[in-house]
């Protein structure tokens, strides 16, 4: 592999493992309770949503950044330090997520997973990354970033495998393949739900945050394969998922995607189990390490990096005990989608091309429907 190429990869681990570390272990049963059988559609809007944010932060990168560092408009540095607080908030939901989800997965795998004990659990945890970032501080778990996205692939691919193989099975068996009903839900209930999964695809614009290891255009690069890596993967691993969605008889929760992975094949559970709190912890550990960077650059270095982990910290245990991981998902993709539409009017300020203003405007309003509607899955 040659140095450019080396850099680009290197570039794209950081946002994929933060997108896979968003929500393929909980996607499958919120969009089949949604919309059954039309889950690829709805992901596919999702997905398509998510490339044109993608495109905005791309945009950013090479016109916003320049502008910013030279004299920008008084708008244009409001909209940056309003997207960056913007951005602190949503990665303090992210990490309460992200460990939410863990709890239920390893609580899953022992028939153990209560509310009390996710609490519990999440809790524990976070404990624990506020007594490392206050010791030895958080860059001694960083390196769980590559490990995460490698475990989290080589467990994508097995249940790819797994969930394949039961497809072509059930088109050979009498009954045939068996898609899912979705719940009963009006459309404008559909809208709202599928709306609180934006957060499944978040993760690309941290390429936005990496100008002190990278260049715009290998950012540019890694933000575009990252969505286009990720959108390919989650479009076939919820294509071969839905066969199976109906074995769960209209029962889902968080940890949903375990029984599913069982359904398969029982050699798939203990993977996914490990595959899973691994993911989840580095993910929350990426997103402790972007908020409490946003928070020392925010306030000019005043507030420090042990300060921001407290915070940080005690936001994510407060949220934990206060709400479900279809609340928090829900919360966490209100919050993307403000920091989404605030990096969308940053671009319009600086834009010369009026197309490219009216369409930035048009994904800006879409994002502020997410941003005031959006609902937990149920």
């Amino acid at each position: 592999m040659n140095s450019s190429l080396k850099k680009i990869a290197d570039a794209t681990s950081t946002p994929l493992s933060s997108i896979f570390g968003s929500g393929f272990l909980v996607i499958v049963p919120i969009l089949a309770g949604a919309v059954g059988e039309y889950s690829v559609v709805a992901m596919m809007a999702v997905c398509a949503l998510a490339y044109a944010v993608g495109m905005v932060i791309r945009f950013n990168i090479r016109e916003a950044e320049p502008a910013l560092a030279k004299h920008p408009s008084e708008a244009t540095q409001s909209l940056e330090r309003s997207s960056d607080l913007a951005l602190v908030a949503a990665y303090v939901i992210s990490v309460c997520l992200y460990l939410h989800i863990l709890s239920s997965f390893v609580l899953g795998g022992f028939n153990a997973d209560t509310e009390l004990n996710e609490n519990i659990l999440t809790t524990s945890v976070i404990v624990f990354i506020m007594a490392i970032g206050l010791t030895k501080g958080l860059g001694a778990l960083g390196k769980l970033e590559k490990i995460g996205l490698y475990v989290t692939l080589l467990i994508i691919v097995l249940l790819l495998v797994g969930f394949t193989t039961y497809d072509v099975n059930a088109m050979r068996s009498p009954e045939g393949i068996v898609m899912p009903k979705a719940s009963p839900h009006t459309p404008w209930e559909i809208l709202t739900i599928v709306a609180g999964t934006l957060i499944v695809v978040q993760g690309f614009e941290t390429t936005r945050y990496l100008g002190n290891d990278f260049d715009a255009d290998t950012r540019i690069r890694a933000c575009r394969w990252s969505q286009i890596i990720s959108t390919a993967v989650y479009l076939v691993f919820i294509a071969v998922s839905l066969p199976l969605v109906h074995t769960l008889q209209g029962l889902y929760d968080d940890n949903s995607l375990i029984k599913l992975a069982g359904t398969a094949s029982a050699l798939l559970v203990t993977p996914l189990i490990i595959a899973a709190a691994l993911s989840q912890f580095s993910a929350a550990v990426a997103d402790t390490l972007g908020a409490t960077g946003n928070m020392e650059e925010a306030t000019a270095g005043h507030l420090k990096s042990k300060i921001g982990t407290i915070i940080v910290g005690v936001g994510a245990i407060a949220l934990s005990w206060s709400a479900s991981t279809e609340e928090i998902l829900a919360i966490a993709s209100r919050a993307f989608a403000f920091y989404y539409m605030l990096q969308c009017l940053v671009a319009v300020t600086v834009c010369k091309s009026t197309p490219k203003r009216i369409g930035m405007v048009l994904v800006a309003a879409i994002l502020l429907f997410i941003t005031i509607f959006a609902v937990p899955a149920g």
